[in-house]
């Protein structure tokens, strides 16, 4: 009896034991539950919330109740939210201090200059520039620093400020003490690339010298206006299909039809169009654009775009706008305050014109700068090259165009006329016999140094 007295109260402290056991478990097994699932929720939430720009994006999901514009799209006037245009990368904040760090530049640029370190000063004003390039006050401090030596860039750079500010006085100050020297210097240009035209007018058309340059210029022209647009056929290469229609090795049939569309071209605008005495139009601009992608885009070729382009931070006119702007451009053409440009000026604007516009889908530019030669053929200048090696400041001064100064593209236009004067006049040229002088080339060393290089050497 005693020991059962002893037993009982051990049987019931294990079998309160056991049943806390299970309890124990049982709480555990829930625990774990409870903790998945809250794991698993905030997993959820995470997702959700890093990946909520993605969801409004694509999908037009809002997370406010405010009532939504809704876009048409397309024929079927199919419905969606519109989704409201994303912020530039730079913030408020970003631009303040993007601000404060062209002012630290700008501030010690001019230190520097008032100290005498004028090679540090235009590494600190061209930094400014770099981190600011629309701030008026980088741009007239820059100017003022140019002023002695680039007067021409130091006004571009003025004009700039005053485009970005036109109530910037300091800017306006200095523009208006430059702009009369800056004409000046412009029509001098202008005056000597006309004596150099007049000097040409008098070499006659059937001079050896003059075909052979006139032969190697048509080829130069070929060769550099599609290599700008990115084809990889070289002078050589170039030459070799338009004189021989024979394929190059490891070029693509589109550089091939490139080419071949550039010569149809040049032809059409020699043999027709210069000969023709009315002004020039559109449908000229139409036929000259259907025969430079007749080889390569048959289906675009002479038809205006249907699609929105871009053309690096240039957005043009909207497709269905293209014919109004090019009826407008038809007008400009002809009208007599335009044609009483200077050649120069007019091929220029009109270049840019067409560029600005984009009417087509491709090979504006090569179009453009057809559509300037023939203007300035028919003025009596020979046609213009613009080289490969130029195709940074060509489109440079494009995008100066771009900002509302056309003036660097017109300057850059009559640099290449006048390059391409000077190496007519340099082929037709007759010198006489010397003795050899040297002229800053040492061909003589050169070709010394070749026999030493053969191979029995």
């Amino acid at each position: 009896m005693h020991f059962w007295c002893e037993i009982c109260p051990k049987l019931r402290s294990m079998t309160e034991k056991r049943d806390g056991g299970h309890l124990n478990v049982e709480k555990t097994t829930v625990s774990r539950t409870f903790y998945v699932f809250g794991v698993a929720l905030v997993c959820a939430v995470s997702w959700i919330s890093i990946n909520l720009r993605t969801i409004t994006t694509y999908t037009g999901m809002r997370w406010d109740t405010s009532p939504h514009e809704m876009l048409s799209f397309g024929e079927r006037g199919l419905r969606f939210a519109a989704v409201p245009t994303p912020k530039p990368a730079s913030t408020e904040t970003e631009g303040i201090i993007l601000t404060g760090e062209a002012a630290a530049a700008l501030h010690m640029a001019l230190k520097m200059n008032e100290e005498g370190k004028s090679g540090k000063a235009l590494k600190l004003f061209l930094q400014a520039l770099k981190l600011s390039p629309n701030n008026p006050d980088v741009l007239n401090s820059y100017g003022e620093f140019l002023e002695h030596e680039k007067l021409i860039e130091a006004e571009n750079l003025y004009t700039r400020a005053l485009i970005n500010d036109p109530s910037h006085s300091r800017a306006l100050q200095n523009r208006q003490r430059t702009f009369p020297k800056v004409q000046q210097l412009d029509q001098a240009m202008l005056t000597r690339i006309d004596e150099k035209r007049y000097r040409l007018y008098e070499i006659p058309e059937d001079n050896a010298a003059l075909q052979r340059a006139m032969k190697e210029a048509y080829y130069q022209h070929i060769h550099h206006t599609t290599a700008i647009e990115g084809n990889t056929m070289t002078l050589s290469m170039t030459r070799a299909v338009v004189e021989t229609r024979m394929a190059v090795d490891g070029k693509s049939v589109l550089e091939h039809n490139e080419i071949l569309g550039l010569d149809e071209a040049l032809k059409y605008i020699n043999t027709t169009l210069v000969q023709e005495k009315h002004s020039i139009t559109v449908e000229n601009v139409i036929e000259i654009h259907r025969r430079v992608l007749g080889h390569a885009h048959p289906l675009e070729a002479g038809q205006f775009r249907n699609t929105q382009v871009f053309v690096g931070n240039h957005i043009p006119p909207h497709p269905t706008d293209v014919e109004y702007f090019m009826d407008e451009f038809d007008a400009w053409l002809n009208s007599p305050t335009i044609r009483n440009l200077h050649p120069i000026e007019f091929a220029a604007l009109a270049h840019y014109r067409l560029v600005y516009i984009h009417p087509f889908t491709d090979g504006n530019g090569r179009t453009g700068r057809l559509l300037m030669n023939l203007i300035l053929m028919k003025a009596g200048f020979p046609p213009v090259t613009i080289k490969v090696s130029e195709r940074h400041d060509y489109y440079a001064c494009l995008q100066d165009a771009n900002r509302g100064d056309v003036r660097p593209f017109i300057r850059f236009v009559a640099k290449c006329a006048e390059r391409t004067l000077d190496e007519y006049l340099s082929a037709t040229t007759i010198y006489p016999v010397k003795r050899y002088t040297s002229r800053g080339l040492d061909y003589r060393n050169h070709l010394k140094r070749l026999d030493t290089l053969t191979l029995t050497k």
